[in-house]
């Protein structure tokens, strides 16, 4: 399968609401992903920066990840959004958009990195640990260097 990842735009938005809307499981998108991509709506300790990629196969939107810098747990970014519909989950599409975001994040310096995952989703928590997160508390997960988490030979 063929995917494109690029930054999403606010045009982009009601496009990755709606595809996560058949997901009875992850239940619907933040709606207030288009305040917080043109800056207007702030999670706590987000500074200024922040980036949503879209991920795109055959022109249909497959998922999507986004981020911001931080100072909440003394990191210096954190991942607010990752999902993948369910039927590519498994394809790697998630690894190559956290890849991304640690681009992203590379570019502006960001090494540490956090995530508040929920306590029972135990398939998030493998796949951060997968890509090198360690456990902060019940919620929180931690990257000391996300972007070296992705050595040449981890690369998706």
């Amino acid at each position: 399968m063929h995917v494109e990842i690029r930054s999403a735009t606010v045009d982009d938005i009601a496009g990755l609401e709606s595809v996560r809307a058949p997901d009875q499981e992850a239940g619907p998108a933040d709606p207030r992903m288009a305040r917080y991509l043109c800056g207007e709506h702030h999670p706590q300790f987000a500074l200024a920066e922040r980036v949503v990629l879209i991920a795109e196969s055959e022109g249909e939107a497959i998922g999507y990840t986004g981020g911001h810098r931080t100072t909440r747990h003394e990191c210096e970014g954190e991942l607010q959004y990752l999902y993948v519909t369910p039927g590519v989950r498994g394809s790697g599409v998630a690894g190559r958009m956290l890849w991304a975001l640690a681009s992203w994040f590379e570019g502006l310096g960001v090494r540490r990195v956090c995530v508040d995952v929920d306590p029972g989703n135990e398939r998030a928590r493998a796949f951060y640990a997968r890509y090198g997160a360690l456990v902060l508390d019940s919620h929180w997960m931690i990257w000391e260097d996300l972007p070296a988490s992705f050595g040449a030979q981890r690369r998706p």
